[in-house]
């Protein structure tokens, strides 16, 4: 993650079902899907203005850290969360077991 996304909060909306990080005056977030200690990343969503800034990168790691630290179980739908996943195996660790390949 870029340092200069380390130090923005991320906030949990349960009321929008979304994960939510605020950027300057732009938000990202990620839209979730949740029944009791599972987890399901739906869609990452980055305003044109941040896009390709490493916003979204940011948005996943945090999310990611939440779901480790509630000990959450995770169903990625989210192409974005997905190839993430790919290239950063050691979240591979909170993948529900419904979840039989990525």
């Amino acid at each position: 993650m870029k340092t200069e996304y380390e130090q923005l909060a991320l906030v949990k909306n349960d009321h929008l079902h979304r994960f939510e990080m605020m950027v300057g005056d732009s938000r990202v977030i990620i839209v979730f899907e949740q029944d009791n200690f599972t987890i399901k990343l739906l869609h990452t969503e980055v305003p044109p203005e941040l896009e390709g800034k490493g916003a979204a990168t940011a948005i996943i790691e945090k999310t990611l850290e939440y779901i480790e630290h509630n000990h959450l179980r995770l169903i990625p739908l989210c192409p974005f969360v997905i190839a993430y996943i790919k290239r950063h195996p050691q979240w591979k660790m909170l993948l529900d077991a419904s979840v039989t390949h990525l």
